[in-house]
């Protein structure tokens, strides 16, 4: 007869929450009596108790709050073993990181049992950067929306500004999440310009803010929106706190639209906050036709039509024809609850099948060197 693993999952003190710190969170709360937190901090005495309980430990890299502690992670991993519990990381991106970020996870990978990776690229990735690890299972997980509607939340600032926006009649096109040269936003103005050209009465608002730390991001967004003759068209709410403010804005926008340069990926977690609140999102197709067959949630938004996609090499004109095909319909309801349990049911799934094989018969993972 299997028995539960125990879990000791790592997360941060950090009070402002990156994606990777949500998922960690949530991960611990869904595990529920099978789960204790613990935070690496240093308190060697409490990590040694939590480990005693514990038949294996999660760590999910890059917590943004684990970049100035160098070596707790390691020393966790360390102990980890010697206690002989699993340890499992839970990768969710590689190539995009910084070659010291990575330099730093990989003793805490050496010492991993099992890998679970993000999307299938960040499985390609590490495997194309051929860091020594030696054999390992692994597998892919999809990783659920951060953050959720509750579908009561009133209209701030940023929802009434959007609203304005409006005025006359417009129709809103949208993008949620922070503005950054990679996330391709100047695209969606150019898709705009295309359907004003057409007649289409639209307006643009961007429910986020510029990333900070990259030079003139700002700066060259105004300029492109001043080129393109948009800038009574367009706006920007700046950062919001809340998941209330966020969706009450997001409640504000007719249609969401993006426009990726390696098309929609399953870490796009912007696109699945847009759908999820009840608003229909046009975007590129993944470059793999596959990238997404293991996120029940995205193809659940897919064949229910709040995504709806263009080709992956989809151009402007084609992406504004979509846009406008798209103006008028109403979406068929969806059970997002339900989706969005069995989504964390198959994150738990491979989490538990991961596990050694001496210590739960009859579950297999993939190796990999």
């Amino acid at each position: 007869m299997l028995t539960l693993t125990r879990y000791l999952v790592f997360g941060s003190d950090a009070t402002t929450v990156c994606g990777v710190e949500a998922f960690t969170r949530n991960l611990a709360a869904r595990l529920g009596p099978r789960a204790v937190s613990d935070v690496l901090d240093g308190n060697l005495g409490r990590l040694s108790r939590n480990l005693a309980q514990a038949d294996a430990v999660i760590f999910n890299f890059p917590i943004v709050a684990w970049k100035r502690r160098l070596v707790e992670p390691f020393a966790a991993a360390v102990m980890a073993k010697l206690k002989r519990s699993e340890v499992i990381v839970v990768l969710h991106e590689w190539a995009s990181l910084d070659w010291k970020r990575r330099l730093i996870l990989w003793p805490v990978i050496l010492l991993a049992d099992a890998i679970l990776f993000s999307a299938p690229e960040v499985r390609r990735e590490w495997l194309e950067s051929r860091y020594p690890v030696g054999r390992k299972r692994t597998a892919i997980i999809p990783i659920p929306p951060n953050l959720l509607p509750s579908g009561k939340e009133e209209a701030g600032p940023a929802a009434l500004a959007i609203r304005k926006l409006r005025a006359g009649g417009r129709t809103i096109l949208g993008q949620f999440g922070s503005i950054y040269p990679k996330k391709n936003c100047a695209e969606l103005l150019a898709i705009a310009r295309a359907l004003v050209d057409d007649g289409q009465d639209v307006a643009v608002a961007f429910v986020g803010s510029f990333i900070k730390g990259m030079d003139n991001v700002e700066e060259d967004f105004r300029n492109r929106v001043e080129a393109l003759g948009l800038a009574d068209r367009v706006m920007v709410t700046g950062y919001l706190a809340t998941d209330e403010e966020v969706f009450a804005a997001c409640r504000e926008v007719d249609i969401f639209c993006y426009r990726f340069s390696e098309g929609l990926t399953a870490r796009r977690g912007s696109v699945l906050a847009a759908a999820l609140g009840g608003r229909i999102v046009v975007t590129n197709a993944p470059a793999d036709p596959s990238g997404l067959e293991h996120h029940g949630l995205f193809q659940a938004l897919i064949r229910n039509g709040n995504i709806v996609l263009c080709q992956y090499d989809a151009d402007v004109e084609t992406m504004a024809k979509a846009v406008r095909d798209v103006m008028r319909r109403l979406l068929q309801p969806l059970d997002m609850d339900a989706e969005i349990a069995s989504l964390w049911d198959a994150i738990i799934g491979e989490i538990d099948n991961v596990q050694g094989t001496d210590r739960l018969e009859g579950k297999t993972a993939e190796m990999v060197r």
